[in-house]
């Protein structure tokens, strides 16, 4: 009789699945992901390794001695102070204490702070209070302290900001209307990046993180990798984390390109080539979590995007491991038997270089 193994579908649901089960997702989940991006499947031992982790009987399980890797973080400290709904408990404290809480208590490898938004858009008019903020607090902490916000560039497009809105061109048949808006947007945001990057970098700023880069498509990824060229040719020393929002760039626009390669469709190991390309430090990789789907197809898909990138990247790849991102269930407060077995794999079977 098969055993039965506890675990979680993508919507964070507890289910039990036969061993037959978990692995038949495991094939298929590595299959769709060599599929779509034209890459290797895991091997014999690679999904023995991952089904291992996967029906471990522990509730919390963990990398052997001596596999830790790097943590860096995207507003962690914010869970302190933020609401439920973005996956915090409302303590009421300021940034500087949540940083320090993260850091001290926590043991955070890197801590960051960012706009309550998570934008760079809004970060522009009070810069100088973003800047007063990051310095108190990179005074009092020790771990590196990234600042850091999405490039979302949908914030540039009416009613919001100063470009017509895409989306209510295209279905108008305005097709050159809405690609020249998607442009106009872009190069908005590359100021705007290039902007707060300096002032931040004035204050000597730890490192830079543009977090979910082409969360609007192909040009708002364009932004985001001409703004780290920008930076780090007038700032060497800035380190930038420049991280993606999903597992291909969603061609939006469709034609714009980084020397001359077509950013649409570019699948992570595809990414992370351009955004090294662009002088960024370190590469963040993310994969959309299927809601309908189990952890252990979700995880296979995602360790199979990660070992090609991580192979083949000439920086260091941190895979995403958060809410609905990178095999972990879609939900406000992630469980932690589904992180730490999505974090096991990603760092034994993936190789990521960090988290």
């Amino acid at each position: 009789m098969d055993k039965k193994i506890l675990t979680r579908m993508g919507d964070g649901e507890r289910l039990w699945l036969s061993e037959s089960d978990v692995k038949t997702d495991i094939e298929d989940g590595t299959a769709d992901a060599a599929k779509r991006a034209n890459i290797p499947v895991l091997n014999e031992n690679e999904k023995k390794q991952l089904f291992d982790i996967i029906a471990d009987p522990a509730r919390i399980v963990s990398v052997n001695p001596g596999e830790e890797v790097i943590v860096t973080d995207d507003g962690c400290s914010m869970s302190f102070y933020s609401g439920q709904d973005g996956g915090g408990v409302g303590i009421p404290m300021s940034r500087m204490q949540a940083v320090l809480t993260y850091e001290r208590a926590s043991g955070g490898d890197t801590t960051s702070i960012g706009h309550s938004d998570y934008s760079f858009k809004p970060v522009k008019p009070i810069i100088n209070f973003e800047k007063n903020d990051y310095y108190n607090i990179s005074m009092v902490s020790t771990a590196p302290l990234f600042y850091g916000a999405q490039p979302n560039m949908g914030l540039y497009f009416q009613p919001d900001g100063p470009c017509p809105n895409p989306s209510e061109l295209l279905p108008a048949g305005k097709i050159a209307e809405a690609l020249q808006a998607q442009e106009d947007a872009a190069d908005h945001l590359t100021r705007d990046l290039v902007y707060v990057g300096k002032k931040m970098a004035e204050v000597g700023c730890e490192g830079l993180n543009l977090d979910t880069s082409g969360s609007a498509g192909d040009a708002d990824f364009l932004a985001a990798l001409r703004a780290v060229k920008t930076l780090k040719q007038s700032i060497p020393d800035l380190p930038i984390v420049m991280g993606a929002s999903g597992e291909f760039i969603i061609g939006m626009h469709g034609d714009v390109t980084y020397q001359n390669q077509r950013l649409a469709g570019l699948y992570p190991h595809e990414q992370a080539m351009v955004v090294s390309d662009a002088g960024a430090d370190v590469f963040g990789l993310a994969i959309g979590t299927n809601t309908t789907a189990s952890v252990a197809w979700n995880l296979s898909r995602t360790v199979t995007f990660l070992k090609e990138a991580a192979a083949t990247s000439p920086i260091p790849v941190h895979a995403n491991v958060g809410m609905g991102v990178c095999g972990i269930p879609m939900m406000e407060q992630t469980p932690i038997d589904s992180v730490t077995r999505v974090s096991k794999a990603l760092v034994q079977i993936g190789k990521a270089d960090g988290l």
